[in-house]
Order: structure tokens, then C-alpha cells, then sequence
């Protein structure tokens, strides 16, 4: 066996934080909130928003080859990490349209995707997300929105708002993300906050403290409990 302590474990960190919304809801801008040097994958080549900031490198990423660039990353990331806090992924719903496009390009049709493509992509994107995941960095990961039937407990159907990405995949990814927010603009203050408390309505979840919803300046700022000190 090869246990270890959990004593001076803090559950902070090594974080994988996701968060979701509108376009134009400021998700690739919450990244100057991060704490220290990071590094940005744009698989929407936004990056741009970040200008002027001079503790977040972005990382050159192809999306026309997107398969050929994440397997680069896969092996020139781990040793690129040394003096960052932070790896930013934006945006993997910008990934998965990219990686359909390849494939069907790809295709005997050359433009439409074959039925295998759709168990390739459930695959290819669990070993992707897996893989940044188990980089020792925190990790902040955005997406799309999007609206999915949602039957409750008791039976009824919602439409409820999650990240975008392919039925598939997204359980499994939010599954092994931390905390899943929301990114909303009050239209009244047009100031940004994130719904970290889900509900029939809308996905979200907060395992790492019990805030349930948050100014998006304090997104990364945790509630330090007395376990979590080392």
C-alpha cells in the first residue's frame, strides 16, 4: 500500500476551477484574478483581452490542427511549469468544434463527421482533460453556455444551463473539476459575479469552501479554514 497523510493537505490547492457563460461575459478576463505567473492554452485565440498584463504568457496554439497541438502541449507543458502558478485552458467549447471540424475535414466526405468521430472525440477529450489535470498547477478551465433538459428528483424537466460541451463528455468533466461557476453580468450595475451553487436551473458546484456565488474579482480569493492551514 502507499497511503499518505492527509493532515497538511490543503484542499486549495492544485485548484481546477471551471466557469461557463454568454460570450462577452468577461470569462477570459477573470484569468488577471489569478494569484502569480500563468500560463494561457486560447483554443479561441482571444487571449488578446489579457494585454498589458505582464504575469500571463500565452501558449501558441493552432486550432486548424488541433489533435497535432495537444499532443505537442501534452509533452512540452510539464516542462514549461517551473515559476508558473497557473495553467489557463480558454475555451474547450472553442476545442471540441475545432476537433470536429479537423475530423471531418478529415473524412471521406472531406466536411462531415463520421459516426465513429463522436466515441473518438468522448475519448480523445477524457485523456485531454485528465491529462492537464494531473499537472501540479492550478488550473483554470472557461466554456461556452449552453442549455440542457434536466429531470429533477421528483420528475420534472428543466432547461438548465452548463458548460458547453458535447452530453458525453461534460458530466465526466465536471465530475472532476472542484468548483463549476456561472458567469453572469448584473444587467442593473452591469458589475460580473459567478453562481457557485447549482440548481434545477443552471449547473454549478463548490467543493473547496461555501461560498454560493461570488464578485468574480474574488472568484479565487478561498474562505481558509483551519484545516487547510499548513
Amino acid at each position: 500500500m502507499a497511503l499518505h497523510s492527509m493532515k497538511d493537505v490543503s484542499k486549495t490547492d492544485k485548484f481546477r476551477v471551471a466557469i461557463y457563460g454568454k460570450p462577452g461575459t468577461g470569462k477570459t478576463s477573470t484569468a488577471k484574478y489569478l494569484t502569480g505567473k500563468s500560463i494561457i492554452v486560447p483554443f479561441d485565440n482571444s487571449e488578446k483581452v489579457l494585454g498589458g498584463l505582464d504575469n500571463i504568457e500565452a501558449e501558441t496554439f493552432d486550432k486548424s490542427i488541433p489533435t497535432k497541438e495537444l499532443a505537442r502541449l501534452a509533452t512540452e507543458l510539464p516542462k514549461e511549469l517551473t515559476g508558473f502558478n497557473n495553467l489557463i485552458l480558454d475555451n474547450v467549447s472553442a476545442l471540441e468544434k475545432a476537433w470536429f471540424i479537423e475530423q471531418g475535414r478529415n473524412s471521406k466526405s472531406g466536411i462531415r463527421n463520421e459516426l465513429q468521430d463522436y466515441s473518438g472525440w468522448t475519448n480523445f477529450f477524457i485523456r485531454v482533460i485528465d491529462s492537464f489535470y494531473k499537472l501540479p498547477i492550478n488550473i483554470l478551465v472557461t466554456a461556452w453556455e449552453t442549455q440542457n433538459d434536466f429531470t429533477s428528483m421528483t420528475g420534472q424537466t428543466f432547461d438548465q444551463y452548463s458548460p458547453q460541451l458535447r452530453d458525453s463528455v461534460r458530466d465526466t468533466f465536471m465530475g472532476l473539476t472542484d468548483v463549476v461557476g456561472r458567469v453572469m453580468v448584473n444587467p442593473d450595475t452591469g458589475k460580473r459575479g459567478v453562481i457557485l451553487e447549482g440548481n434545477d436551473g443552471i449547473y454549478a458546484k463548490n467543493r473547496l469552501d461555501s461560498r454560493k456565488a461570488c464578485a468574480v474579482e474574488d472568484l479565487f480569493n478561498w474562505e481558509t479554514k483551519p484545516a487547510d492551514k499548513k
